[in-house]
């Protein structure tokens, strides 16, 4: 197991000046090049990740699950990823050589997006409505946790099951009066079928007492025990990344429309403040720094995880998570 104990001797600042020269360290991202992953465009930019002596490129997912084997394989060193869908890749196979590193999503963008013309804007308006959801969708599996902790008759919702393709024009349509989905990703696709914004409601769920953690930089275990001063370097520069990005998005955007000219700048900078909003500065991080989590939040998550997930084997938080590769007390963002 990776302990603190690896920077607690020495300052962070100094770690990152003696990371290895010209340390390759591919990143892979658990989705396309949208607005949320101009951070890590902006750290390469700005020679953050040069300056350590790291070579980073940046390689588009498919979602959690596709970023996950390639970090545990150590096909890539570090990746980003729901750590609810590690927890659960880690429960299966224990002895993957991965774990989180650094929070980045302070709370899930896990959502309920519904339409006030249509009576929904709080949790007990679902019952007696319809919503619509894709089995597969990650906010949906989460929906036994919302019921749990809103203490809503769930017998008085009707789920309709939808396509991702027919989630938002469902919605926009009226056929569902609301869909589970991420906040920002939902609501921007039913804002552009041209409901008005002042109509779309969005629950967050972890306004309602969600406790779980969102995405996470995930790291093969075999090449941080390695490579510390590598990994601790790249985080660092994330971190810079994001700081520079919270400051000026605008300019965040330009980064990222270099690598995708075809994107929609405006939207995906909506998209990026949006995810800012709903999932990185979070009063929490705002006081305690980006990066860190809160062990007894932590626990109760695992708990609450239970709703949805039969482990296999007693849940871990240290097997899920270290806090080696980070300065004591996180990163600042202001």
């Amino acid at each position: 197991m990776i302990h603190r104990t690896l920077t607690a001797a020495i300052g962070f600042s100094a770690i990152a000046v003696a990371a290895h020269a010209q340390t390759s360290m591919p990143f892979a991202l658990d989705w396309r090049f949208e607005g949320p992953s101009a951070p890590y465009f902006v750290a390469i930019d700005q020679g953050y990740f040069a300056e350590a002596g790291l070579e980073v490129e940046i390689s588009a997912g498919e979602g959690s699950l596709d970023a996950i084997p390639k970090v545990a394989t150590g096909a890539y060193p570090v990746g980003f990823a729901d750590i609810n869908s590690l927890i659960r890749f880690l429960d299966q196979n224990p002895d993957a050589p991965v774990i989180g590193a650094m929070v980045v999503y302070d709370r899930p963008p896990f959502a309920i997006v519904g339409r006030r013309s249509l009576g929904v804007e709080e949790p007990s308006d679902l019952e007696g409505r319809t919503l619509g959801a894709p089995p597969p969708d990650g906010a949906f599996a989460q929906w036994p946790i919302f019921v749990d902790v809103t203490g809503i008759d769930e017998s008085q919702v009707t789920i309709e099951p939808v396509g991702f393709p027919t989630r938002e024009p469902s919605l926009a349509e009226g056929t569902v009066d609301a869909v589970t989905g991420f906040s920002f990703t939902s609501f921007l696709s039913t804002l552009r079928l041209g409901v008005d914004e002042d109509d779309i409601s969005v629950m967050l769920m972890a306004d309602y007492g969600v406790d779980l953690y969102g995405n996470v930089v995930i790291v093969n275990t075999d090449f941080a025990e390695e490579n510390p001063d590598a990994v601790s370097a790249f985080l660092e520069a994330v971190a810079k990344g994001w700081v520079d990005t919270i400051a000026d998005p605008e300019a965040a955007i330009e980064s990222l429309a270099s690598r995708n000219p075809a994107m929609d700048a405006g939207l995906e900078l909506r998209r990026l403040q949006l995810a800012m909003q709903d999932t990185v500065l979070t009063d929490w991080v705002m006081e305690n720094g980006m990066g860190m989590i809160d062990p007894d939040r932590f626990d109760n998550a695992l708990e609450q995880i239970r709703l949805t997930y039969e482990y296999q084997n007693e849940p871990d938080a240290s097997l899920y998570f270290t806090d080696a590769f980070l300065p004591e007390g996180g990163f600042p963002i202001d």
